[in-house]
């Protein structure tokens, strides 16, 4: 994914917001984001402006949707992490993740699945 789809804080609970409401109205969001974040009409428009620059939503008529979907972003943000702290290795990411933890069969049966579903043949 070439998109750079990285979400601060603030931006992914924001983003979170309009996509349990998408299509929402950009006065109704801002109403949302001053009950649920404390936030001003101003810093929503602001992080609302900032999001459309960067290809996360779009406002059409003041009419506000997400252009990503929460899939694309967890995808980019567990390939970052992986990258960025186990040098790209998912072996690495999986034995530090699974350190000192025991899985059911069931949980080991649906990894097993997955990583077939997955392999290369």
């Amino acid at each position: 994914m070439s998109k750079n789809l990285k979400l601060f804080d603030a931006e992914y609970r924001f983003t979170c917001i309009v996509w349990d409401n998408e299509p929402i109205q950009s006065r109704k969001l801002a109403n949302i984001c001053e009950q649920q974040l404390g936030w001003k009409r101003t810093t929503t428009y602001t992080v609302l402006r900032k999001l459309c620059e960067r290809g996360i939503m779009q406002n059409n008529n003041s009419i506000v949707t997400t252009l990503v979907t929460k899939e694309d972003v967890y995808q980019y943000e567990s390939n970052s992490m992986i990258e960025r702290t186990f040098g790209g290795s998912l072996p690495s990411f999986i034995t530090a993740f699974l350190k000192d933890k025991k899985l059911s069969k069931e949980e080991v049966n649906k990894i097993k699945n997955l990583i077939d579903e997955y392999k290369e043949e």
